[in-house]
């Protein structure tokens, strides 16, 4: 168990690394500086008031507009704890102006992120979709061009914390603000209080850096996801970014690739179990008791085994069944089973995949918290559209 709401796996690799040096990282200089991890943390005080909750919270349909991390998360927490959410959500994630048209015609709140407040994409979507609408911005208390557009539109400004970045925000305004509004419970997400005292969550954690920055240096750089479970698709967008913009540089880093399962059995499988040897994996599942069932009435008897079976009792079938023929062929691979869907468990994989990222950034001796190459873009398109 990596938690008592998380079933865990860990990577089956003897004779690990680095276990003593990580094992005592919470006590080290260099994590203790580390302020981003403050909004994990139940404690944690917000730009925003309870008050401002309640008056947004009027609005019945919601857009948020942002790119990268400043959506990501909020996308993740919507589309996994669905069944638990009443207002409606739409999300402006991309550059595509039929698609901003065509939502035009919802009356909606907007909510604008970005931490620069002065993201092209951001920019260009909101410019577009902020005309009659009530607007709010979440973007850092320096004077950048969203903050200059809030100010001209006398709209509401809730400061991004400048310790926090982006791909990191998920447990601070960028993600609670919305989280609040959906009528989720904020302090039920955080659960870095908890988890950094817990041994077995500690141990686990270690264990799995010191695999994945052996498999690394192994040049299996490919972390293949594969997912079971259809509404944490965007929980690993999430991750695809956190740690593909975190770890890749200085020629080094790892690929995040989400493979749905199990369509994925009649397309990608057959590379994975024998193709090139450069990838390790992560089976992820949730126990849905919720599920429609085989219809025995057009059953043929040659698959009488199917008789009753829900689809969730077929998809996990298939689960246990893959990680099998993993083991057989030896390839390298950890397991998520999540027992339930709620707050907790959320805060737990997000902990989870922060601080697993962040360790790895020190094994690999890379700054987990830049992304400079990606600023050569932003500067080249930026020379482009002046001339």
């Amino acid at each position: 168990m990596l938690t008592s709401n998380i079933k865990f796996k860990n990577f089956n690799i003897s004779k690990l690394k680095n276990l003593k040096t990580l094992k005592n990282f919470k006590n080290q200089n260099w994590f203790k500086k580390i302020k981003l991890f403050e909004s994990l943390k139940t404690n944690y005080e917000y730009s925003y008031t309870k008050k401002q909750i309640r008056k947004i919270c009027k609005s019945k349909n919601f857009r948020l507009i942002g790119m990268g991390g400043s959506i990501l998360g909020t996308e993740a927490i919507y589309q996994f704890l669905n069944h638990k959410i009443k207002k409606k959500f739409i999300f402006i994630n991309n550059l595509n102006s039929k698609f901003n048209n065509y939502k035009k015609k919802i009356k909606a709140t907007n909510i604008i992120i970005s931490k620069s407040g002065n993201t092209l994409e951001t920019i260009v979507n909101s410019n577009s979709l902020i005309n009659g609408s009530k607007n709010i911005f979440i973007t850092e208390n320096k004077k950048n061009y969203l903050k200059n557009l809030a100010s001209d539109l006398k709209a509401e400004v809730i400061e991004h914390k400048n310790f926090i970045g982006g791909r990191y925000s998920v447990l601070s305004e960028v993600g609670m603000l919305p989280a609040e509004i959906m009528g989720l419970n904020e302090r039920k997400f955080k659960r870095l209080n908890y988890l950094i005292n817990n041994k077995i969550f500690l141990n686990e954690l270690i264990k799995n850096v010191s695999a994945i920055s052996k498999f690394v240096k192994e040049k299996k750089f490919n972390s293949i996801i594969l997912n079971y479970d259809y509404k944490s698709e965007n929980l690993f967008k999430w991750y695809q970014q956190l740690v593909a913009e975190s770890l890749g540089k200085k020629s080094n880093g790892i690929l995040p690739v989400i493979s749905t399962m199990p369509s994925d059995n009649h397309s990608l499988m057959q590379l994975y179990l024998d193709g090139p040897k450069n990838n390790f994996f992560t089976f992820f599942s949730t126990n849905d008791k919720i599920s429609d069932k085989v219809n025995n009435k057009f059953l043929q008897k040659t698959h009488s085994y199917l008789k009753n079976k829900s689809f969730s009792k077929i998809i996990y079938a298939q689960k246990i069944a893959t990680e099998k023929v993993f083991y057989k062929k030896k390839l390298p691979f950890r397991s998520f089973e999540v027992k339930t869907r709620n707050e907790e468990v959320m805060g737990e994989l997000f902990c989870f995949f922060i601080l697993e990222t962040i360790l790895l950034g020190r094994a690999l001796n890379v700054n987990p918290f830049d992304q400079p190459s990606v600023e050569l873009i932003k500067k080249e398109t930026k020379k482009i559209l002046f001339n």
